[in-house]
């Protein structure tokens, strides 16, 4: 196994982990920043109001893009099962 394969290996997962946690980060920061600016409008420092639009949001998230999610994954894996034979010379 050469560099060349061990830093393609790795540009790959980056790329494949970033597809598949960017839906889910941006909308939770979106919630994030929109209960923040209502709490600093409304003067409520409560902190666990923050957590639960959050999660609820990145669920919902999770709920429509977890078919493709999850078709990013299954072929990641497949090319990596793929590369196998490849990799012990």
């Amino acid at each position: 196994m050469t560099e060349s394969v061990v830093i393609n290996v790795s540009q790959e997962a980056m790329r494949v982990t970033l597809l598949v946690v960017g839906p889910m980060l941006l909308v939770s920061m979106l919630v994030g920043l929109v209960v923040s600016v209502l709490q600093a409008a409304t003067q409520i420092t409560e902190q666990s109001l923050t957590f639960v639009p959050k999660i609820l949001a990145v669920g919902v998230t999770l709920a429509f893009t977890g078919s493709w999610v999850m078709q990013k994954l299954v072929a990641f894996m497949v090319h990596m099962f793929n590369l196998l034979p490849s990799m012990v010379h």
